[in-house]
């Protein structure tokens, strides 16, 4: 199949509609002592996450990183300000959620203590790229591009995508306001990209990963 035909049947894929979005409710869940906190971890979810999906996928990465950094001055926070896109459909490919939850990030970030550091997951890796708030690290996992060219200046950028991740078929072009653009892990975005192995796109924070022990590094100020 021609290269052009292929991206255009890979955006099509996207854009397909999926239903309608999962209700929005706002809920942040906090892992730590955030008052007293050094480094704080906020982790930013991609699509499908929803009041009673939040313990089963934000709440739970927020959690095992928690776990896995094992110090009192860190806290980890769940966040879900924005509603996030409902399966493979035109939210999921467009900017119109992530330019939304960008600006509730960004507010939301400016009230944090210490060391901030984003850990943003597929689609919530396009919010933390339009964001771009005062923090010491953004990581992203799993990307389906970011919407901006190149690693602006300020804060350390992390990318990273396993070897069994569907988000590698995602086309990086855009077409008005459809697809996202730039993949964080190609050399010319200027990220320092580091290696998970053979992780799928649900598993960067899976207990015993090398993604897991990277992310706890960066937690903590340090790098994989």
């Amino acid at each position: 199949m021609p290269k052009k035909i292929a991206l255009v049947a890979a955006l099509l894929v996207l854009v397909t509609p999926s239903g309608d979005p999962p209700a929005f409710t706002p809920r942040i869940e906090v892992h730590g002592d955030l008052a007293r906190a050094a480094h704080v971890a906020v982790v930013v979810p991609g699509s499908d996450v929803d009041d009673q999906r939040f313990g089963a996928t934000v709440g739970r990465m927020a959690r095992d990183l928690h776990a896995s950094v094992g110090r009192d001055d860190v806290a980890v926070v769940a966040w879900m300000g924005y509603r996030t896109p409902s399966g493979l459909g035109v939210d999921a490919a467009s900017g119109r959620l992530a330019r939304a939850g960008a600006v509730a990030l960004g507010e939301y970030v400016r009230t944090l203590p210490g060391h901030v550091h984003l850990m943003c997951h597929s689609y919530g890796s396009v919010v933390c790229a339009l964001a771009q708030p005062p923090v010491d690290d953004v990581v992203f996992l799993g990307s389906p591009g970011v919407r901006v060219d190149s690693v602006d200046a300020g804060a350390r950028v992390w990318a990273a995508r396993g070897g069994r991740d569907w988000t590698r078929w995602v086309p990086s072009v855009r077409l008005g306001d459809l697809g996202h653009g730039t993949d964080p892990v190609d050399p010319a975005f200027g990220a320092r990209v580091f290696d998970v192995g053979d992780a799928k796109h649900d598993e960067y924070f899976r207990e015993g990963t090398p993604s897991l022990r990277a992310l706890g590094r960066i937690a903590v100020g340090e790098g994989p």
